[in-house]
């Protein structure tokens, strides 16, 4: 219409207070200054302090049902109070995965010996003054020998590996990969790492998870003064760490290069077998471990993997869902080819991770298996099952 053409073409004058204002001075614009090294040790410090604080009065209350979630959303809220300033880390194990992604020439500066050790340093030492501050409330400490006692040496460290693996990983791909930033979510994916390992996980290794951790709690136990395990804990945590790293730099192999790359079929089956092993192995272990928030547990590792991947394969983690997505025909590069491969890479995940938590609790004779339970037949479990898929 004409009045809208007008409209456009003749925009209306300013207003009079607006238009005779007096042009200010120069001045020169003020610019956000870089965190001096100084904040970001300080960061680092009472991001640790306040996680392993909650750890230690979390398990010293007995906080069963709520314990994993206490501890995960303070972790999530640190990082993202304080994130902008260190990174967020509070972990040696994250801080050692970032610093390798630098030395193999990814999108991270500045995390190379002198940081790497004062932020060590600092994490330690925040850990440490977290546990001496519960255990001056409850005058008690934390022993992790009980787990390695109860489930051995192996299962203890295997599941210490992965799931700081899995912790370092999503830090990297929600808060370092170039194709996830910005993002508002990072600090919820990662901490949604803890309430899927703290339940499952956390039955059999005291799912620490973090250097730190492990050194607070157990020189905080000083009238039982005994650390020897917790070399056994930092190396399976560090381990973790630079798997996590070697892994990002296969998956996210655009980020070391300056050319622009397609992500490969074989970069996207990798992503769906990491996810689909992540779920499978956090459902056993809640399942097996009889835990108080399994629902809640799953559904976080699963949040937090799709956060993580959905950038390098839409992150199905479910033949379901690929076969959905396929039918749907709104994915043309979802060919019959890829479908299989995504399916390949998902039920072998499955299997194999089926058989990590039957391993895990060999020992103790339980396993898992698929049928009706209490007064419920096939027909309530097809529908059941059918319609949540």
């Amino acid at each position: 219409p004409l009045w809208f053409q007008q409209s456009r073409l003749a925009p209306r004058p300013a207003p009079r207070a607006i238009a005779e204002a007096p042009e200010p001075p120069n001045r020169a614009p003020r610019m956000a200054k870089d965190p001096t090294l100084l904040s970001c040790l300080v960061a680092e410090f009472v991001g640790t302090f306040f996680l392993i604080f909650t750890v230690g009065m979390n398990v010293e209350v007995k906080a069963s049902v709520w314990g994993g979630i206490s501890i995960g959303s303070v972790l999530m809220v640190s990082i993202y109070a304080l994130g902008g300033i260190s990174g967020g880390h509070f972990n040696p194990a994250v801080t050692f995965a970032v610093s390798i992604v630098e030395r193999l020439g990814g999108p991270v500066k500045g995390f190379l010996f002198k940081k790497l050790f004062l932020y060590w340093a600092v994490q330690l030492a925040g850990g440490i003054a977290g546990g001496f501050c519960y255990r001056s409330i409850f005058e008690k400490g934390i022993s992790l020998s009980g787990n390695v006692k109860a489930f051995g040496v192996v299962d203890v460290g295997v599941l210490e590996i992965i799931y700081t693996f899995m912790l370092c990983f999503v830090v990297l791909n929600v808060a370092v990969a170039k194709e996830n930033q910005p993002n508002q979510y990072f600090g919820l994916a990662i901490g949604g790492v803890i309430y899927a390992g703290a339940y499952g996980a956390g039955v059999v290794c005291g799912g620490c998870f973090n250097p730190a951790v492990t050194l607070g709690l157990e020189l905080a136990h000083f009238d039982h003064f005994n650390l020897k395990w917790s070399p056994l804990y930092v190396l399976c945590q560090l381990t973790g760490g630079a798997l996590a790293a070697g892994i990002f730099r296969f998956v996210r192999s655009s980020n070391f290069t300056d050319a622009k790359e397609e992500t490969a079929e074989s970069v996207m089956f990798l992503s769906e077998f990491l996810g689909t092993y992540m779920l499978v192995l956090t459902v056993g272990l809640n399942v097996l471990a009889e835990s108080p928030a399994a629902g809640y547990s799953i559904a976080s590792g699963l949040m937090s993997m799709i956060y993580a991947l959905s950038t390098v394969s839409g992150a199905h983690f479910n033949p379901a869902v690929t076969f959905a997505v396929l039918l749907s025909g709104r994915a043309p590069e979802m060919t019959l080819k890829r479908v299989a491969g995504y399916v390949g890479a998902q039920l072998t995940a499955g299997k194999l991770a089926s058989m990590t938590y039957v391993w895990v609790y060999s020992d103790s004779g339980q396993s898992t298996s698929l049928g009706p339970g209490g007064d419920y037949g096939f027909c309530a479990v097809g529908g059941g099952g059918g319609g949540f898929s």
